[in-house]
């Protein structure tokens, strides 16, 4: 399998389970850096990719990874180390659940922190681990992750997430058991007919009047809407 060419990375994915898809994209474009991160953490990250992204997006100094799956880790931890950034980029091979108590005891915290997190619910769960690892949420239920986030986020730190759109409401309520505020909100559509897909969520302590955007991605097939190509021009070879 050929690498993933990007403007100024590759990201090969060849060992892991669940490959590069617009989510990931989408959600490493659209997520705000406008805070300055000095510290950045991806929690699953897959191939890398959302890591590469950021670092390529800003000058933050410490970018973690983290990634449970053995394969994962290797492909994320490879990609890092190909690319001009792997003096900033790090991969730790552990749960979300065991870094959180990890880094609470350390009092080590982030300005960012991102996910693109697995949600499919364990009735479509397949043969193969790897890939229901990566994709289903009884590897990182959704109140773990928010429980974490909010021990991991700075003060003045933001969480971005993407999940489906069926999620969004719950998901909303949920993070405000752990006093994480939605601030932007972003839904995402295929197509201008297309049902609303996914989420982009951006969350943190402070309690601001909600920005709500939409983005649709194509105009018709293959034929990519200009605020798509805004958000994505910077990554995409062929933007």
């Amino acid at each position: 399998m050929k690498p993933f060419q990007f403007k100024e990375f590759e990201v090969h994915q060849d060992k892991t389970a669940m490959k590069i898809g617009t989510d990931a994209v989408v959600l490493g474009a659209w997520s705000s850096v406008e805070h300055f991160p000095d510290t950045i953490l991806d929690i699953g990250s897959g191939t890398g990719v959302l890591g590469l992204m950021l670092a390529q997006r800003c000058d933050a100094l410490t970018i973690d990874a983290i990634e449970i799956e053995d394969n994962a880790y290797e492909q994320t931890v490879e990609n890092f180390e190909r690319s001009d950034w792997a003096d900033r980029l790090f991969c730790y091979h552990t749960s979300f659940l065991d870094f959180t108590e990890e880094m609470t005891a350390e009092d080590e915290k982030y300005d960012l922190i991102i996910s693109n997190p697995p949600f499919y619910t364990d009735t479509f769960q397949t043969e193969n681990e790897a890939r229901n690892k990566a994709r289903f949420t009884s590897s990182l239920t959704f109140e773990e992750l928010l429980k974490g986030v909010s021990e991991l986020v700075t003060d003045q730190g933001v969480f971005c997430t993407i999940i489906p759109f069926k999620e969004e409401e719950d998901f909303i309520k949920l993070a405000k058991n752990y006093n994480l505020q939605l601030n932007k909100i972003c839904r995402v559509r295929g197509n201008a007919t297309s049902e609303v897909k996914r989420s982009l969520l951006s969350f943190s302590f402070q309690d601001k009047a909600v920005i709500e955007e939409e983005l649709i991605i194509e105009k018709e097939r293959h034929q990519y809407t200009d605020a798509y190509i805004n958000l994505t021009k910077d990554f995409y070879l062929k933007m």
